[in-house]
């Protein structure tokens, strides 16, 4: 907490400062405070006195800390990498309305699967969201792109790119000394006019004191502005050459290496890429990725599967359940497509109740519908046909006289029933009733 108010007081850059907090009196008469933002300060003078370090050194301290914070501003466009496996968190952009797009975790098969969605504005206004689209597919497209870019070729033309920049180099460097060799005339002369000014002419003296004070703060600004822009412009060796080369072999194992942290991999995002704005259609997600230096490239994705539609089963397997109940029971279709290799949508063998559910999420008939289709009747309506018992019934079918099949798993059957009782049994040769006068003499 001390070392947040060092950074955030401009006092120590050098600055005066009054009104950055606000006391007003609560309900239950406590004084709070408030921190109010820069632009409503009662007053601000930069360079006052002087300051353990510049103002511009402050003013980067402070951007550098709003950007990576999670918590101040709409715009997380800097936020540091997390620990959630959302590789891009922080840098999608909605392609929608433009806002900045945020994360939300869910699990599936114990498994955590990041989503990017855009709900800002539902937020503040009590509005369904603008986008929710599932970031693992994206995550793993993008991934592949900046293994694809780092390629020899890649870093090669990034070289050649670079080598050039390098020979303009001296002529962007030449302006800078002279910008500095200006400033320092320019003190230079502020000097000379104050030492050369009557003492006795104070007013005179103080106003060419405070040009000279001018001229010197514009010395040292200019001087350094030359320095920061020698750092950021400085050439590469050969060694650095190398090491940019090794990159193209050394990014892809890095990358697939599973010890490497999902936190390290969305550092070297950060460094590769600027931000990714997505767009979803009615079949695909426009990637579109804007790379450092201006490159960019755009991805088309397929719109996942939503669970049901991932988890149905498919329409050649419908279509062979409703084959196979011309023949089977529940649990004889799914033997028969077990012995086929054949899934359920799930990516479970087949048993009865998967096959029940198939046939009623469809709408097909069952196997006693379809034999009551053909004309076939329950046991009861049978034993009435015929004027017999359901056991003797049972007994002719066992038997072979009648004709009956399983309707379902519990053992039950719906009977043929045959034009007159069936008193012998079917494909056997007939045996009527011997008599007297038919009879043949018994052999001795």
């Amino acid at each position: 907490h001390r070392v947040l108010q060092v950074l955030h007081n401009p006092r120590y850059a050098g600055a005066f400062c009054f009104g950055r907090h606000k006391s007003r009196r609560g309900p239950n008469g406590k004084q709070r405070s408030s921190r109010q933002p820069r632009e409503q300060w009662i007053s601000l003078i930069p360079g006052a006195h002087p300051g353990y370090i510049s103002w511009a050194d402050f003013e980067a301290n402070g951007s550098r800390l709003a950007g990576l914070s999670a918590s101040r501003g709409t715009d997380r466009r800097a936020s540091p990498p997390r620990e959630g496996p959302a590789l891009l968190q922080g840098m999608v952009v909605c392609g929608r309305c433009g806002g900045r797009m945020t994360v939300r975790y869910h699990t599936r098969a114990e498994a955590i699967l990041p989503t990017y969605i855009c709900q800002a504005e539902a937020i503040a206004t009590a509005k369904p969201i603008c986008e929710s689209l599932p970031g693992a597919s994206i995550d793993a497209a993008v991934g592949e792109l900046l293994v694809q870019t780092m390629t020899p070729l890649a870093l090669e033309v990034a070289l050649s790119v670079q080598a050039e920049l390098e020979s303009r180099a001296g002529e962007a460097d030449a302006l800078r000394r002279t910008q500095v060799e200006r400033a320092r005339q320019s003190a230079e002369a502020a000097r000379r006019r104050y030492l050369s000014v009557d003492p006795d002419n104070r007013l005179v003296a103080a106003s060419l004191e405070a040009d000279w004070n001018d001229s010197l703060r514009e010395l040292s600004r200019a001087g350094e502005e030359y320095e920061r822009q020698a750092d950021a412009a400085g050439a590469l060796d050969e060694t650095a050459r190398a090491a940019i080369a090794a990159l193209a072999g050394d990014f892809p194992a890095l990358w697939a290496d599973p010890r490497t942290a999902q936190r390290e991999r969305k550092r070297m995002v950060r460094l590769l890429i600027d931000d990714v704005t997505l767009a979803r259609g009615e079949t695909t997600i426009a990637v579109h990725v804007r790379l450092k230096g201006g490159q960019t490239a755009t991805l088309s994705l397929p719109v996942p599967l939503s669970v049901g539609a991932a988890r149905k089963t498919p329409d050649a397997v419908v279509a062979e359940i409703d084959a196979l109940l011309e023949r089977y029971t529940d649990a004889g279709v799914a033997a028969a497509l077990n012995d086929t290799g054949r899934l359920s949508g799930t990516g479970q063998a087949f048993n009865a109740g998967i096959v029940l559910h198939v046939r009623k999420t469809y709408g097909l008939a069952s196997r006693a519908e379809r034999l009551a289709g053909r004309g076939l009747v329950g046991l009861a309506e049978a034993a009435a046909a015929m004027g017999v018992s359901t056991i003797t019934v049972k007994n002719w079918h066992h038997e072979g006289r009648i004709v009956g099949e399983a309707a379902n798993d519990k053992g039950e059957c719906l009977y043929q029933v045959p034009d007159r009782p069936p008193y012998k049994k079917l494909g056997r040769p007939p045996k009527g009733p011997r008599s007297r006068a038919t009879a043949e003499p018994a052999k001795r």
